[in-house]
């Protein structure tokens, strides 16, 4: 970890909450209102936010996986974002979000007339603004986590070892 922290803290609470918390709080408010707000399919969410997760190399972001009612994604659905450009298990919509999550992060400059007439052919404009807030949000959150070292300090309940 590039930043130390007292002993006694969860790094992630401690930097999200207390450190700055002028700031903090704020981010954590917002990384987490994109996941509360959201009327985008389970799919495409997690097409998007997988990618920028794999762009990224956050850890913690790569393992997690959005829960909606229960439901999660398939369990190679991680395969299938990497390989966005030829995998079969997604549709159009799916297809869409990875690309534009990885032109986000990659080559936003590129983002030409030919690619929004095709997300403007599958996602309402609404949709269209909600993904580019949830792509800034994973893509400085997520990489703020991998910069400062925090990702591999974060343990997911489900990998956590009983104490």
């Amino acid at each position: 970890m590039i930043i130390d922290l007292p002993e006694d803290k969860d790094p992630i609470l401690y930097v999200w909450g207390e450190m700055v918390p002028g700031i903090g709080i704020a981010a954590s408010k917002f990384a987490t209102s994109v996941y509360e707000h959201t009327t985008l399919g389970l799919r495409e969410f997690e097409a998007a936010r997988l990618r920028i997760a794999q762009i990224n190399g956050c850890l913690f972001c790569q393992d997690w996986r959005t829960e909606r009612d229960g439901v999660q994604v398939e369990g190679d659905f991680a395969e299938s974002v990497t390989d966005w450009r030829t995998t079969r298990a997604f549709d159009d919509r799916t297809r869409l979000a990875a690309e534009y999550a990885e032109r986000y992060a990659l080559d936003h400059h590129g983002l030409d007339d030919g690619f929004w007439t095709r997300m403007k052919a599958s996602y309402t404009d609404r949709e269209i603004v909600e993904l580019s807030m949830c792509l800034g949000s994973w893509l400085a959150f997520g990489r703020l986590n991998r910069v400062l070292g925090l990702d591999a300090e974060c343990v997911l309940p489900s990998h956590a070892i009983p104490g």
